[in-house]
């Protein structure tokens, strides 16, 4: 059941604006609101969710819904998941939404921006996000940067975490490591080392610039087993780079916007830029050839 708000009380409640009068203010039964099909969230915090129906029971609910019609005339979810949950838990009979007229691609852009200016994604619901605007909505790394307001090195390293092991990605999921850990275990070339190396990070918890050092001196964790009796946590490292050396890769990621390492020995070394896409590999060929 709907029926149109009139008057300016609510008015006064709402935050999202009508947009050239293409929008509809609405009174809705939240039952007859679908969820978002392109939610990126996937973890709810049961407490947070619990002190947010107490904030509706007691003050009602502040902001408005974000909704669409889908073709079947059906309302579909934008925006406000948490909020939905929560007025349904509470049987409310009806919630204030504002209807907008927006395609497939522009309601999960809408999904996702509300998730990542409140922080509600880790950082693998947020890697997925990207991923579907570029696999279904034909995004490119730069377009995606600018709908979300962050830099494309930004985006481009979230997306790199997808490449890991599963069992990496729930743990990144879960806090059991932090994204800076995620990082540095992509640079790993073998899934086998990098879940070596994740057992390791848990276990002694291994700080992310320790984790670095010990994968730039070499070892990737694959049977570099302690003397019996010996705590890992006392072994050597390897010594780490060159403070030369780590200032050229560092001004060279900047010049890429990606991540650069220089293996340097004696007299000679090497330089790997990586990149994660054709598109990001054209990207980094143009800038190189300019310089030519």
């Amino acid at each position: 059941m709907e029926r149109r708000v009139l008057g300016r009380g609510l008015g006064a409640l709402i935050t999202a604006e009508p947009e050239n009068g293409k929008d509809t203010i609405l009174l809705l039964d939240p039952r007859a609101i679908a969820p978002n099909r392109y939610q990126p969230r996937e973890n709810f915090s049961d407490a947070a969710l619990q002190e947010l129906i107490d904030s509706i029971r007691e003050k009602g609910l502040v902001q408005p819904l974000i909704v669409r019609q889908n073709d079947t005339g059906a309302y579909e979810l934008i925006a406000g998941e948490r909020r939905l949950r929560a007025v349904k838990s509470l049987n409310f009979a009806e919630v204030p939404v504002v209807v907008k007229t927006v395609s497939d691609r522009e309601m999960l852009e809408m999904a996702i921006i509300e998730n990542v200016q409140r922080q509600d994604l880790n950082p693998v619901e947020e890697a997925n996000a990207y991923a579907l605007l570029m696999e279904d909505f034909g995004f490119t790394q730069e377009q995606v940067a600018k709908t979300v307001g962050k830099n494309r090195a930004t985006v481009a390293n979230l997306l790199r975490i997808l490449s890991l092991p599963e069992q990496i990605k729930q743990a990144l999921a879960a806090g059991a490591i932090s994204l800076g850990h995620a990082k540095a275990l992509v640079s790993l070339p073998e899934q086998g080392a990098q879940l070596r190396l994740l057992e390791e990070i848990i276990t002694h918890q291994a700080t992310v610039r320790e984790v670095e050092e010990y994968i730039a001196g070499g070892s990737s964790g694959a049977g570099d087993e302690p003397a019996e009796g010996a705590d890992r946590r006392t072994q050597p490292r390897p010594a780490g780079k060159d403070a030369h050396v780590r200032q050229v890769e560092e001004e060279l990621q900047q010049c890429f916007g990606t991540k650069v390492t220089i293996r340097h020995g004696n007299k000679r070394g090497k330089i790997c830029i990586e990149y994660y896409s054709v598109e990001d590999l054209e990207r980094i060929l143009t800038m190189v050839r300019r310089t030519g």
